[in-house]
């Protein structure tokens, strides 16, 4: 009997979506559009946070050392280094090393630091590299009390950007999703309210002869959720074919290759896409469908 009563619920379900095709069609296509407003907001999103996951993981502090230090005290300054919450790696560059990399940025004109090398003035530092770029500041601030710290260079405000520019993204995101939630809700409870309208006569005679709420209400919510996963999917198909064929065309472009920076893959993102988007679709379905019920459910 249970099973009987599951087909029949899930039946009819299937029914009023294919009876109705004009207003099922309605409720698709705004649903549609909200899922792929949403979708290329997640995908930014996504796509900023991998940003700032990348400079995070490239990007340090450079610690410059006084140069009167004895190496005891520069391999003391490093110990401590280590030692502090939120950093990740320190690679120490020597005098002699610092005066190299300043002999490549010259070039050919590399023996205009001749003179350098019996008296190297280029002090030696520890590259650090943060677990959370967003404590940069922190960071910096305790090493500054070490003593012998002859300064300390970063860009901080490129972090900053990033960090700030992921978050808004966030709140944006957040704030659309919202919105839109609000309307295809109320595009689907008024499209399955025009369905509950029609067959309110069927519906008052079920009440008459003793149908539950639930068995009254239960297809109609079924009619939103199908309605919610057709949505879901036609969207993540519009979504995933324009954003491979965007990103394979940013990924060769010029532009990226210069800042040296990568595109998350749709594939990376398709479960955690797929999920929020069955879960929208579902309960944007479902919950339309109950507010349309609530009228014609009263005792």
């Amino acid at each position: 009997m249970k099973y009987n009563r599951l087909g029949y619920l899930i039946g009819e379900g299937f029914s009023n979506v294919f009876k109705n095709k004009k207003s099922t069609g309605a409720s698709l296509m705004i649903m549609c559009a909200t899922m792929i407003i949403f979708g290329i907001f997640l995908i930014l999103g996504e796509n900023i946070n991998h940003f700032v996951a990348e400079v995070e993981s490239a990007q340090g502090i450079q610690v410059f050392i006084e140069n009167q230090a004895t190496q005891e005290k520069i391999d003391e300054i490093g110990e401590k280094i280590r030692k502090l919450d939120g950093v990740s790696t320190v690679d120490y560059k020597s005098k002699e090393a610092a005066l190299d990399q300043m002999k490549e940025k010259f070039g050919d004109k590399k023996d205009l630091l001749a003179g350098y090398e019996e008296n190297n003035i280029f002090p030696a530092s520890y590259v650090v590299t943060l677990t959370d770029l967003s404590r940069s500041k922190e960071v910096q601030d305790q090493i500054l009390t070490f003593d012998n710290i002859k300064k300390i260079t970063s860009k901080d405000e490129t972090v900053t950007t990033l960090i700030n520019l992921a978050n808004g993204i966030k709140i944006i995101t957040g704030v659309i999703l919202v919105l839109l939630v609000i309307i295809s809700i109320f595009i689907i409870a008024n499209t399955i309210k025009l369905t509950v309208h029609s067959r309110r006569k069927e519906i008052s005679i079920m009440k008459y002869v003793g149908a539950t709420n639930g068995f009254i209400r239960w297809p109609f919510i079924v009619e939103g959720m199908i309605i919610g996963i057709f949505a879901s999917a036609i969207s993540i198909a519009i979504v995933g074919v324009a954003y491979s064929f965007i990103a394979e065309q940013l990924v060769n472009s010029q532009f990226m290759q210069v800042i040296n920076m990568s595109l998350v893959s749709f594939g990376d993102m398709f479960n955690s896409i797929i999920f929020v988007y069955m879960l929208l679709g579902i309960g944007i379905g479902a919950l339309g469908s109950v507010i349309s019920m609530r009228k014609y459910l009263k005792v």
